[in-house]
This record gives structure tokens, C-alpha cells and sequence, in this order.
């Protein structure tokens, strides 16, 4: 009875700093990093209320972990300095019946963690990056009244030589890209609008002239309308064009299938070409500008299906942080015995981060560029386990 009823405070303790942590972290996180960078961008206040839904779950991301092992800090390092520990001991119970909450609590938490980082990826960063989209056109008129300029991620520059209201005096729009894609484009005046439904900016200029890539000029006399596409950054519809780490779990599976019949009908292809060059007595073909191309899309293929592999491995690696930071923590928060939260937590937090991270990376890096198996990337855990497991062993004679 002694025992459950123990377990049971220890796990209400580590809950009620945990959830107070928490909310405070994540609220510095959204106020600190997500907020200076939306007003970087020049995000009006109903903007930022819109993006904040889509951005709670990229600050949990990072919140979850530290603040899981913040609470087992707090908890476990006042009980060891205020003696409870040796107390409990001498009354019978072994320590390490103490750290049981800890473990069920991490273990419980971490499929959480790697939930929100999934939503974080496939629903938080595209619903920030559509907030964003859709808020160019104020994003654009605050700073040309600002700065007289404004240049766009989305490869147009705007340069005017002032703003009344909505309309643009002597605008110079300038679009990048290549061949005739690219063009430069003056006016007297214009308005700048975003349409939603094909996702474009869309420039309505009078008595504009229009500069292309190669030197082509033209002259619009009176209103004239030009579209900027920029939906295509959005990357909504096509699975296939899409980075590996923006993909939702539930379709990474099926993906990663249908991205290894792609590989094999390049190699089919390649091996096609080399066999046709051969028997058609063109050998110097097979190290050609056909070839290379081929080789090039097969080497593109098997990177991506590479990465598909590696990214679920790393989505449960990153949440089960929560578990291998507790197993580390909590012991060693009984092994340091201070009372005071910030010691206790940085005499953990800050070995932890210095071994794990570097170790996770390295994993990374070596797993998405085929040097290593996915599961890689779970070396900074299995190291973080193991050093668990030799402090957990002297809780154990404590």
C-alpha cells in the first residue's frame, strides 16, 4: 500500500511541474522564436492569431522533451536532498521502485512526442507556410511603405517610390527565373492583389513596359494585368514532389513503396539504354548526355527512397527523447542531491544535450546518405540508454 501510495504522489509531482513547465515553455518558445520571426516578415496582428493553431504544435515539438526532463529533474533532486530517498530506503523499499513513475511517465509521453512532431511536419510548418502565402499581399505593402522594396522568397522583387493607399507609384516588378520566365516590368502605377483560388499575385499596372530575359520588349498603354504564380510552394497535391520530412506518417509507408518501383524503372531504364547502345554498336553513347541524365534521375530516386526509409526511424528516435532524457535524469537528479531546480536541471540537461545531439546528427547524416541503416539515427539513444542504465545501477547501492 506504502509503495502505490508513494508512486502515485511521485507521479501526481512530476505531472503538475510537468504541465506548468510546459505551458510556460511552449509559450516562450511561440513568443521568443515563432513570434520574432512572423513580425520579421512583416506579419500584420490577425495574421500571427492565424498562424498561432499551426504553430503550437512546432513549439511542443521541441518543448516536450526538455520540459519532460525538467519535471523528473525537479522532482527527484528535491527528494534526494531533502533525504526522503534514504529515508525510503531505510524503511525497506528499494530506490529504484521510486524511479518507477518517472519510466511510465517517459514511456507514456514519448508516443505523444513523436504525434505532435508528426503534426508538426505534416500539418504545423504547410498550415504556417499557407498563413504566410496568403498574407504576402499586406506582407508586401508594409514593407514597400516602409523600405520602398520588397523582395519575395517566391522569386519577384518589387521596388516603388512611394505608396499611397493601395496604389504603387512608378512599381518595378522584376521576376526571376530562366529564359523568357524571367522579365522586368515598370509602370506609372499599379495594385498588387493575391488571388486564392489559383494561388497568384496578381499585378494590375497602367502604361507598364515589359523588359524579358532575352532583350524582348513590349508596351501595355492603359490597365494592364500580369499573374506571378507562387501556389506551387505550397506543394499540397503531389506526394511524389514533396521532401521526405514534410510527409505525414500514415503516407510515408506507401510512398516509400511506390518511390522503389520508380528506382526500378530507372534501373530498367538505364540498363535498356546501355543494352540498346551495345547491340546497336554505339558504345559512346552509354557515357553520354542521355546517360548521365538517366544515371543523375536514378541517383536523385535512390536518395529520396533512401530518405523515405530513414524519416520514420527518425520521427520515433526524435520523440522517444522523452524517454531516454527521463532515464538519464531522473537518476542522476537523485545521484547530484540538490534541492535547487536550475542546478539540477543544467547538471543534467546540458551533458545529455552534449552527448546526444552530436551522436543523433551523426546518425542523421550517415543514415540519409546510405552509410548507415535507418535505425542510425537511434544511436544517440541507445547511448543515452546505456548511461541510463549505469546510473540507474548506482540509484541502485545509493
Amino acid at each position: 500500500m506504502i509503495p502505490t501510495r508513494l508512486t502515485r504522489t511521485i507521479l501526481f509531482e512530476i505531472l503538475r511541474i510537468f504541465v506548468v513547465a510546459l505551458v510556460v515553455l511552449t509559450l516562450l518558445i511561440l513568443l521568443i522564436a515563432v513570434g520574432r520571426e512572423l513580425f520579421r516578415k512583416g506579419l500584420g496582428a490577425m495574421a500571427v492569431l492565424q498562424l498561432l493553431p499551426f504553430a503550437i504544435p512546432i513549439s511542443l515539438q521541441h518543448a516536450v522533451p526538455a520540459t519532460a526532463l525538467f519535471s523528473v529533474c525537479c522532482v527527484y533532486g528535491r527528494m534526494a536532498a531533502d533525504g526522503e530517498i534514504s529515508t525510503v530506503k531505510a524503511s525497506g523499499i528499494s530506490p529504484l521502485r521510486l524511479l518507477q513513475p518517472a519510466i511510465v511517465f517517459a514511456a507514456l509521453l514519448s508516443p505523444v512526442a513523436v504525434y505532435c512532431s508528426d503534426m508538426a511536419v505534416s500539418w504545423g510548418k504547410p498550415g504556417v507556410k499557407r498563413v504566410v502565402l496568403l498574407s504576402i499581399e499586406d506582407i508586401a505593402y508594409r514593407l514597400l511603405e516602409r523600405d520602398h522594396s520588397y523582395t519575395s522568397d517566391h522569386g519577384f522583387s518589387i521596388h516603388v517610390r512611394e505608396i499611397d493607399g493601395r496604389r504603387m507609384i512608378s512599381p518595378r516588378v522584376t521576376v526571376r527565373g530562366k529564359g523568357d520566365d524571367a522579365f522586368t516590368v515598370t509602370a506609372s502605377e499599379g495594385q498588387l492583389m493575391m488571388d486564392e483560388e489559383s494561388l497568384s499575385l496578381v499585378l494590375k499596372l497602367v502604361d507598364s513596359q515589359v523588359i524579358r530575359g532575352k532583350g524582348l520588349q513590349g508596351d501595355f498603354y492603359g490597365e494592364h494585368q500580369f499573374e506571378i504564380p507562387i501556389g506551387n510552394a505550397l506543394e499540397e497535391t503531389d506526394v511524389s514532389t514533396r521532401s521526405p520530412s514534410e510527409l505525414p506518417l500514415r503516407l510515408i509507408r506507401n510512398e516509400r513503396l511506390r518511390q522503389r518501383e520508380r528506382t526500378h524503372a530507372k534501373i530498367g531504364e538505364l540498363a535498356a539504354f546501355t543494352g540498346f547502345s551495345l547491340l546497336t554498336s554505339r558504345p559512346a553513347e552509354i557515357g553520354g548526355e542521355k546517360s548521365s541524365a538517366i544515371q543523375s534521375s536514378l541517383q536523385s530516386s535512390r536518395h529520396r527512397l533512401t530518405r523515405l526509409q530513414t524519416e520514420p526511424w527518425r520521427r520515433w528516435a526524435e520523440g522517444f527523447t522523452c524517454f531516454f532524457f527521463v532515464l538519464v535524469g531522473a537518476p542522476l537528479a537523485i545521484v547530484a542531491k540538490t534541492s535547487d531546480y536550475w542546478t539540477t536541471f543544467g547538471m543534467c540537461f546540458l551533458p545529455t544535450i552534449l552527448v546526444y545531439y552530436p551522436l543523433y546528427l551523426l546518425g542523421l547524416d550517415q543514415a540519409k546518405a546510405g552509410d548507415m541503416p535507418p535505425y542510425g539515427v537511434w544511436i544517440g539513444n541507445v547511448v543515452l540508454s546505456g548511461v541510463g542504465m549505469m546510473l540507474i545501477a548506482r540509484v541502485r547501492r545509493y
